[in-house]
C-alpha cells in the first residue's frame, strides 16, 4: 500500500514538474502582476488555418478602415497636427499592404502572444516580435512623422526610448527586450527606478498572472476561448484611483492642478487633496460591481461570437436571475430581419432602484468627487415612485419585429412593415389610455383573445399603410403593413422569457445595410442644406464641403462593412454571478 502511494506521489510530482517546465518564463503573462487591475491577453495563438481566414477577413476590411482613419486624421489636422501626422504615418504603413505584410515590415509576430495590463493604473503593452531591427525602423518612421523623436536612456544594461510630457506629468517608455518582445508603457514622468524596471521586465513581479492562472480560470468558467481574454478588476481599480495611492493617477491630477493654478492662482495643494472617505466609498461602489470580463466563445472565418460578463452583488442578481418575464417573444429566436425583445418588469425594476436610492439616502457619499451620486440616486428614487403610475407601472417589456424597411426621401418618412408588442399586466388599461389620447381609437374593441381588429383609416393615414391591433392576456400588439395582421396571433403566443432572460436581438445584414444607406442619405441631405446656407461665405462653404466629403467616405466604409455581414444576434440575461451579454456575428 505504501509502495503504491509512493509511486502515485512520484507520478503526481512528475506531472506538476512537467507542467511547470512547459510554462514559458518569458511569456508576456509572466511579466504581469497577479494583482493587476486590468488585463487583455491571449493564452494561446490561433491555429494556422483560422489565422489565415481571420487575416483574409481583416485584409478585406482594411481599405474601408483606412478610409475612416484618413477622415479622422484630416479632422485632427488643425487641433492636433502632431497626432494627425502620426496617424497619417500609420496609414501610410498600412496602405496597399496586407495585415501580414505590414506586420512583417514592422517586425511584429502575428503568431505571437501579447498582453495589455496595468502596473497599478499605468498601462503596459507587451508583444512578441519576429524582427527587432524592423520594429526599430518602424518606430523611427513614426517618430519622423510625429516630428518629436524620443530620447534614449539606459537602465540595467537595457537601452530604451522615452518621451516625457511635462504638461501632462507622464512619460511614454518603449523598449525591445531580449530581442524577442517589445514593451510600451505610460508612466508618471518621475517614476522611480523600481517602477521602470518592472515595466521593462528587468525585474519580475513577486507573483505573476501566468502562475496565478486567473485568466485560465475565467476561460474555463465562462467558456472563453484562449485567443483573447480580458478582465477589469473594479474591486482593485476603483479604490486604487480614489485613494490617491496610484502614482499615474496622482501625476495626472497634479499636472491638471498645476495648469489650473497657473490660470486662477488656486494652490496646487488645495486641488490635489483627497478626502479620507474616498477610498472606502470607492470600495463600497466596487462591491456592487466587482469585475467585468470578456472573451471570444467562437472565432473562425465566418463567425465572431463574444461574451461579456459583469459580476454583480448578490442582491442584484437575486432580484432578476430567477425572474421569468411574461413578455411574448422574449424566449423565441428572432425570425424577422430586425427583431428585438427587451424585458422591463417595472414592478421588480422599481423595487430594485427604490432600494438603491434608499440605501444611498441612509448613507450618503461623503467623498467630494462622489457627492453628485447623492443627488443622482435621489432623482432615481423619485422616478421610481413616479413609475408606479399606470401604464408605466404595469409594463413587462416590448418586442419590435420589422419585416421590411425602405429609406424615405429627404422630405418623407421611411416606409416599413412589422409588428410591435407591448407587454403589460393590464393590456385593457393600456388600450383605454390610448383611446383617451386619440378619439379615433374610441370605437376600437379588443378582447384578450388574440383576435385582430383594424385601426380606423383616420388614425393610420400618417403612416400610409393599414394597421391592425390585437390583445393577449398580458400584451397589446400592433401590425403595420400589408399582410402583417396574419402574423399577430403567432406574435402574441410566442414563448415568454425563461428565468433570467432580459433581452434578445436579431438583425440581418440586409436590414443593417438598409439602415446605413438611410443614414448616409440623410447625412448627404443635411450636408447639402448646410452648404446652401453658407453659399455667401467661401470659407464656411469649403469647410462644409470637406465635412460632407469626410462623412461620405465614412458612410461608404460603413456600407462596405455592412455588406459583408449575414446576421448579428445577441442576448442579455442575469445569472447567479451577474449580467451576461453575448453577441454572434455571422459573415457572408
Amino acid at each position: 500500500m505504501r509502495s503504491t502511494m509512493r509511486f502515485a506521489a512520484l507520478g503526481l510530482a512528475g506531472v506538476l514538474l512537467a507542467a511547470c517546465h512547459h510554462k514559458d518564463k518569458d511569456a508576456p503573462l509572466a511579466f504581469v502582476p497577479a494583482d493587476t487591475p486590468y488585463v487583455v491577453a491571449n493564452l494561446d495563438v490561433l491555429d494556422d488555418d483560422t489565422r489565415k481566414a481571420i487575416l483574409a477577413q481583416a485584409d478585406a476590411q482594411l481599405p474601408t478602415e483606412l478610409t475612416q482613419l484618413r477622415a479622422t486624421a484630416d479632422d485632427m489636422a488643425e487641433k492636433d497636427p502632431d497626432a494627425s501626422r502620426l496617424l497619417k504615418a500609420i496609414i501610410a504603413e498600412l496602405d496597399g499592404k496586407t495585415i501580414e505584410s505590414f506586420a512583417r515590415n514592422a517586425g511584429l509576430n502575428v503568431k505571437g502572444r501579447s498582453a495589455f495590463y496595468g502596473l497599478g493604473l499605468s498601462p503596459v503593452a507587451r508583444f512578441e516580435l519576429t524582427d527587432p531591427k524592423a520594429f526599430d525602423a518602424f518606430v523611427g518612421r513614426l517618430e519622423a512623422a510625429y516630428g518629436k523623436p524620443f530620447d534614449t536612456a539606459t537602465l540595467g544594461g537595457l537601452s530604451y526610448r522615452k518621451h516625457v510630457s511635462a504638461e501632462a506629468g507622464v512619460q511614454v517608455v518603449l523598449a525591445v527586450v531580449s530581442g524577442k518582445q517589445a514593451v510600451a508603457a505610460l508612466l508618471p514622468s518621475d517614476a522611480p527606478e523600481a517602477t521602470l524596471r518592472l515595466a521593462l521586465g528587468l525585474d519580475r513581479p513577486a507573483r505573476n498572472l501566468q502562475d496565478d492562472g486567473r485568466l485560465d480560470k475565467l476561460a474555463k468558467a465562462k467558456d472563453y476561448q484562449p485567443w483573447a481574454i480580458g478582465q477589469v478588476d473594479l474591486a482593485r481599480l476603483l479604490p486604487l484611483a480614489a485613494s490617491g495611492k496610484d502614482p499615474l493617477f496622482n501625476a495626472l491630477i497634479k499636472a491638471r492642478a498645476e495648469a489650473e493654478s497657473a490660470k486662477t492662482g488656486e494652490p496646487v495643494a488645495n486641488q490635489v487633496k483627497i478626502a479620507p472617505s474616498c477610498e472606502a466609498e470607492a470600495t463600497r461602489i466596487a462591491a456592487r460591481v466587482p469585475a467585468t470580463s470578456f472573451g471570444y466563445t467562437r472565432l473562425d472565418a465566418k463567425h465572431q461570437d463574444l461574451r461579456w460578463d459583469v459580476a454583480l452583488a448578490d442582491d442584484i442578481t437575486k432580484a432578476f436571475a430567477g425572474l421569468k418575464v411574461e413578455l411574448p417573444g422574449l424566449g423565441a429566436d428572432g425570425a424577422s430581419p430586425f427583431d428585438i425583445s427587451l424585458a422591463m418588469p417595472m414592478v421588480q425594476v422599481r423595487a430594485f432602484w427604490s432600494a438603491q436610492a434608499e440605501a444611498v439616502a441612509a448613507k450618503p457619499f461623503a467623498c467630494p468627487s462622489l457627492a453628485d451620486l447623492n443627488e443622482g440616486f435621489a432623482k432615481i428614487g423619485l422616478m421610481a415612485q413616479q413609475a408606479a403610475v399606470p401604464p408605466v407601472g404595469d409594463l413587462l417589456g416590448a418586442r419590435v419585429a420589422l419585416d421590411s424597411f425602405e429609406p424615405g426621401s429627404a422630405d418623407s418618412m421611411p416606409k416599413f412593415s412589422g409588428r410591435v408588442v407591448i407587454g403589460t399586466t393590464n393590456p385593457a388599461g393600456l388600450l383605454a389610455m390610448a383611446q383617451m389620447a386619440s378619439s379615433g381609437l374610441q370605437q376600437l374593441k379588443l378582447a384578450p383573445d388574440g383576435k385582430v381588429a383594424a385601426l380606423p383609416p383616420e388614425v393610420t393615414a400618417p403612416l400610409g399603410t393599414p394597421v391592425w391591433a390585437a390583445m393577449g392576456p398580458k400584451a397589446l400588439a400592433l401590425a403595420i403593413g400589408q399582410g402583417e395582421d396574419a402574423r399577430l396571433g403567432e406574435l402574441l403566443s410566442a414563448p415568454t422569457g425563461d428565468a433570467g432572460r432580459l433581452g434578445r436581438l436579431h438583425l440581418s445584414g440586409d436590414m443593417y445595410l438598409a439602415w446605413v444607406k438611410a443614414m448616409a442619405q440623410k447625412s448627404e441631405h443635411i450636408a447639402e442644406l448646410t452648404a446652401s446656407a453658407s453659399s455667401d461665405d467661401p470659407d464656411a462653404q469649403a469647410t462644409a464641403k470637406a465635412a460632407a466629403a469626410h462623412s461620405k467616405a465614412q458612410f461608404e466604409a460603413m456600407e462596405a462593412q455592412a455588406a459583408r455581414i449575414k446576421s448579428v444576434a445577441g442576448t442579455l440575461r442575469m445569472d447567479n454571478d451577474g449580467l451576461v451579454i453575448t453577441s454572434q456575428t455571422e459573415l457572408k
